[in-house]
C-alpha cells in the first residue's frame, strides 16, 4: 500500500486492474459496508426518536418505587449471601454437586 497525492485514482487503477469476478466480490463487498453503515445510521436515529417517547413511559412514580424496591431486595438478598455459607456453598459448587453433599 503505497500513499499517494490522490489515493482516489490509485483505488479506481486498483479496481481496473481486476479481473471481472473479483470485481464482482469487490462490489458485494461494498455493498455489504454502506449497508452496515445505513443500518447504524438507521439504528441510531430510531433510538434518539424513541428516547423522548421512552422516557415519557418510565419517567414515573410507579417505575421509581419498583426500582427502589428492587434496589432493597437486591441488597437484603446480598446480606442474607454473606451470612449463608450453605447458599455460599451451593452457589460455588452447583445444585447437582451440592446435593450430593
Amino acid at each position: 500500500m503505497s500513499i499517494t497525492q490522490n489515493p482516489e485514482a490509485e483505488l479506481i487503477d486498483k479496481i481496473r486492474s481486476l479481473p471481472p469476478d473479483k470485481i464482482r466480490v469487490l462490489e458485494d463487498f461494498l455493498d455489504f459496508l454502506l449497508t452496515r453503515s445505513q443500518a447504524g445510521l438507521l439504528l441510531d436515529s430510531a433510538t434518539k426518536l424513541s428516547e423522548a417517547a421512552f422516557a415519557k413511559i418510565w419517567d414515573n412514580r410507579d417505575d421509581a418505587e419498583y426500582g427502589e424496591q428492587l434496589e432493597e431486595s437486591a441488597a437484603l438478598y446480598a446480606e442474607i449471601y454473606e451470612e449463608d455459607t450453605d447458599l455460599q456453598e451451593l452457589t460455588e459448587l452447583g445444585l447437582e454437586e451440592w446435593l450430593k453433599l
